[in-house]
């Protein structure tokens, strides 16, 4: 009995921290893609823009860079960069600041697909160790998404990308194809149900006059707002926000009472790549080939006839 007591302690003691290790997980998997991923088949509206936009509200640059052609069957690199001040904080869910993480999500032509670990560079590799990229699911997997992850150490993210080959694939050709990217830096303001997160500023529920701004022990702040009729809303105004009215103040239904706490955004690009035939490229060499021989042809047989008419002169 002892024994067995004993067994199954240790099993119990090694089974805790995996089973503690991947709650962790599973918690921080929640993250801004993963909204996108549940709600919506295609992340890109027949408008162009992409459902990222719905929560994360603040414009916000981002840039891609591709090779200009690329041949079928090779491995290329989409790299995206989404800068920000990284100085700054961002209001986390629980009140507190903290810093900003990042998202990213690639849409690229039918066909193009993340590339698979043997066709990736070390270098490649070891830039992107931390980074998880994944299609944004199993119908569409040319379309990559990445994040939440730390901005502060990856503001540039590389894609890595093999290209279809049509030989392979009748759906796919040799032409000129559109790339469209979006890239997020800190957390959103509307959740996917519709709700706001505190990463908004507080506003005015009715019109009226600040009546009273009382503070609350946690260092925050309770505002009162007095109606015509002599009815009162109150606001609860957490530490982290600045407040920006002062008693006596008359304000208007959905003023901002505080400052906005986003200094983050989202933002979206596009671009284009050329899906270059490989018998084209011979043929532009092989003419160039033609044309450099044909050029020294020409040279040395100026050169002969210079050669004959000196000669005509001479006698």
């Amino acid at each position: 009995m002892k024994l067995n007591r004993s067994i199954k302690f240790a099993f119990l003691a090694l089974a805790l921290p995996g089973i503690f290790f991947n709650t962790v997980n599973l918690t921080k998997c929640h993250g801004f893609p993963i909204y996108a991923q549940q709600s919506y088949d295609n992340p890109r509206e027949a408008t162009g823009r992409i459902v990222c936009a719905n929560c994360h509200l603040a414009q916000k640059p981002v840039t891609i860079e591709v090779p200009q052609a690329v041949l079928p069957n090779s491995t290329f690199e989409a790299i995206v960069k989404i800068p920000y001040d990284n100085q700054q904080k961002q209001i986390l869910g629980n009140g507190m600041k903290g810093e900003l993480n990042i998202g990213g999500i690639v849409i690229l032509p039918e066909g193009f697909k993340l590339a698979p670990k043997h066709k990736t560079s070390k270098a490649t590799q070891l830039k992107n160790k931390g980074i998880y990229i994944q299609p944004y699911s199993k119908a569409k997997d040319n379309i990559l998404v990445v994040g939440p992850i730390p901005g502060n150490s990856h503001q540039e993210i590389i894609f890595p990308i093999i290209a279809p080959d049509p030989a392979q694939n009748k759906n796919v050709h040799f032409l000129k194809y559109s790339i469209y990217v979006g890239g997020n830096r800190g957390r959103g303001q509307i959740y996917p149900s519709g709700d706001k997160s505190n990463n908004n500023a507080i506003t005015a529920t009715i019109d009226g006059q600040v009546h009273k701004i009382e503070t609350l022990n946690n260092g925050g702040l309770v505002v009162e707002i007095k109606d015509t009729n002599g009815d009162i809303k109150t606001a609860q105004i957490p530490s982290s926000l600045d407040l920006r009215v002062h008693l006596g103040d008359v304000v208007k239904q959905d003023e901002a009472l505080t400052s906005d706490p986003n200094i983050g955004g989202f933002g979206q690009s596009e671009t284009e790549i050329v899906l270059q035939n490989p018998k084209r490229i011979q043929g532009m060499i092989v003419f160039f080939l033609i044309l450099t021989v044909a050029q020294i042809f020409f040279i040395l047989k100026k050169k002969q006839f210079e050669k004959v008419q000196a000669l005509e002169r001479n006698f």
